[in-house]
């Protein structure tokens, strides 16, 4: 029986989320893998979220239970026999503890970044708000949402359906690709009335996506989360 490499409680997931040319991924695709489309677009998504009760490799890390993830993915799909696997790359992800990152590239190649992280989350009155922070230098950087009323079902075939239904995750690791699978249930959504990202996108990301996190976001909402299973899959050479 396979065994989870990491279960863990993801909670409000703030994303916002911007059309980008396919071009401009091409170089960050994992081998195997192809760049993954909606209505003949594609994306890339800012996210924020919560870890909570994190357990890697069946084990509990001290003071890395509970902790900010903030990261910069796109969305591929890659061919396994008949069927194709949709999942999502990382270009960058941001986290507060040092041991994360270490572990994550040594064993998985993951292109983690530990700063210095805040959040502050508010679930109540028929409001919701999420609010992440990380520190470069002196200067505090940010991505904030807020919503109101009661959580929605995602339409099946929608945009939404879309950036929250890639159950899979790829990295890029030279000729390589780690694989894995990520199980959870269907989510819930709130459509953002605001949001905040405020960032030195061309030192945190790169110039090529300076211009992509300036446009209007296609679209902003909060996923409410709920327990995941991640396992590996495969690490393997595919061209």
């Amino acid at each position: 029986m396979l065994k989870p490499v990491l279960t863990a409680n993801w909670q409000y997931l703030a994303l916002l989320n911007f059309r980008i040319d396919a071009d401009l991924i091409a170089a960050h695709l994992p081998a195997g893998t192809e760049v993954d489309f909606y209505n003949g677009e594609t994306y890339v998504s800012i996210v924020g979220f919560l870890f909570y009760h994190t357990i890697v490799i069946g084990l509990p890390i001290p003071r890395h239970r509970n902790f900010e993830d903030v990261s910069l993915r796109f969305y591929v799909r890659k061919k396994s026999g008949d069927t194709w696997r949709r999942g999502i790359v990382s270009i960058r992800e941001l986290v507060p503890k040092i041991a994360i990152p270490v572990t994550a590239r040594v064993f998985h190649g993951e292109p983690y970044q530990a700063l210095p992280m805040r959040s502050e989350v508010i679930d109540r009155d028929d409001q919701v708000s999420a609010r992440y922070e990380w520190r470069r230098g002196s200067r505090w950087e940010r991505l904030a949402m807020t919503a109101r009323g009661e959580a929605q079902t995602v339409a099946a075939g929608s945009h939404e359906e879309f950036i929250t239904g890639h159950c899979w995750s790829y990295t890029k690791r030279s000729e390589r690709t780690s694989e894995y699978q990520v199980e959870h249930p269907r989510w819930k959504i709130w459509p953002a009335q605001s949001h905040d990202f405020a960032a030195d996108v061309a030192t945190l990301y790169g110039t090529r996506f300076v211009d992509v996190l300036a446009a209007p976001p296609v679209s902003a909402f909060i996923a409410d989360g709920s327990f995941v299973t991640v396992y590996r899959r495969s690490a393997e050479g595919d061209g």
